[in-house]
């Protein structure tokens, strides 16, 4: 059995960030998450000899807390400005609107990782099957038997997938509601291998909002992969529409409009796919945690606060810290 002052599942930006608040503080926690690493949707793969962001492609600071944690990060050498703006390739020039671009130097999930080499007691590849709250305690039983047990529980994982592992928790009909009403849009992401260039415009990215595959971009002018490997990703509505096609069909579809950016004699020598089911946040909760209402309960991510993004997820994590060391004080 594993014991914690309050266990934390998800551990994405969120969820590190709440940790870090708890754990200077001196409350103990145990991050718990599904994946093989830490990161959420800030994700890196392998492929071949190089490297690809599939999740978060860049993140920006519009709040003075979160620019002072950025600053921080490029003093480390484990953040970058990458750009100041995105072509919609009507034109072969960038159209800046002052807001940096930042990018993890060695991939976005190596962000992540340093966001977690400082802290204590984080548990990957363990899923969650069961959650009861009995005796003033969170029980929290994993697919391969691991318990974990604690008096408080920050939730971080998409909020559908919360509620249903909350399914044996009596929230109350207010706080369901408020969580209920928590949307996402999906996203269909392809990785592309490419023998030969592609042209894209500087600083190496297309976003159009208005096109079903609205991004593209090029990981080796990002500076994270020494081989040309491309990143493109469709919009919520189109991914929703074609989530349920195979693999195949959608990585072709997604193909398509990489090889349309292709210079002459270029060719896609290899392609990924990867289906995001909450990648964003489109209907969010105003505030940037929910405390439940009769509970030592929180909730938190990239949907609390109306901000969504990377940002959001960071500020989201740091009041669900707050909120809870306060609960346990009162």
């Amino acid at each position: 059995m594993n014991n914690a002052d309050i266990i934390i599942l998800g551990a994405g930006v969120a969820g590190l960030m709440a940790a870090r608040v708890l754990n200077e503080q001196g409350i103990s926690t145990i991050l718990v998450d599904k994946g093989r690493s830490v990161g959420g949707r800030m994700a890196t793969r392998r492929i071949g000899d190089g490297l690809a962001d599939h999740g978060a492609q860049f993140f920006t600071a519009r709040t003075k807390q979160f620019q002072a944690q950025v600053e921080d990060w490029m003093r480390a050498g484990v953040v970058r400005i990458w750009g100041y703006g995105w072509s919609d390739s009507s034109l072969k020039r960038t159209a800046p609107d002052g807001h940096p671009r930042y990018v993890a130097v060695n991939g976005m999930n190596a962000l992540t990782q340093h966001m977690a080499a400082t802290l204590p007691h984080i548990h990957v590849n363990c899923e969650i099957g069961t959650i009861s709250y009995a005796n003033d305690l969170w029980t929290l039983t994993a697919l391969d038997a691991r318990v974990y047990v604690g008096r408080a529980l920050i939730m971080t994982a998409p909020v559908p997938q919360s509620l249903h592992l909350l399914r044996a928790v009596s929230l109350t009909e207010k706080d369901r509601a408020a969580l209920e009403r928590i949307q996402y849009a999906p996203c269909l992401t392809g990785m592309f291998v490419i023998e030969g260039d592609i042209d894209l415009p500087e600083p190496g990215a297309i976003q159009d909002n208005s096109k079903p595959i609205y991004w593209i971009g090029d990981n080796r002018a990002k500076g994270i992969s020494q081989t040309l490997i491309v990143t493109a990703q469709a919009d919520g509505l189109h991914s929703r529409q074609r989530y349920d096609l195979s693999d195949e069909d959608n990585l072709a579809w997604l193909q398509t409009t990489v090889e349309a950016h292709l210079t002459p004699g270029s060719r896609v020598v290899e392609g990924q796919l990867k289906k995001w089911r909450y990648a964003a946040p489109i209907t969010t909760h105003p505030f940037d945690t929910m405390l439940a209402e009769e509970l030592p309960l929180a909730f938190a991510g990239d949907a609390f606060g109306g901000r969504g993004r990377v940002e959001g997820a960071y500020l989201s994590g740091l009041a669900a810290g707050r909120a809870l060391i306060e609960h346990l004080q009162a």
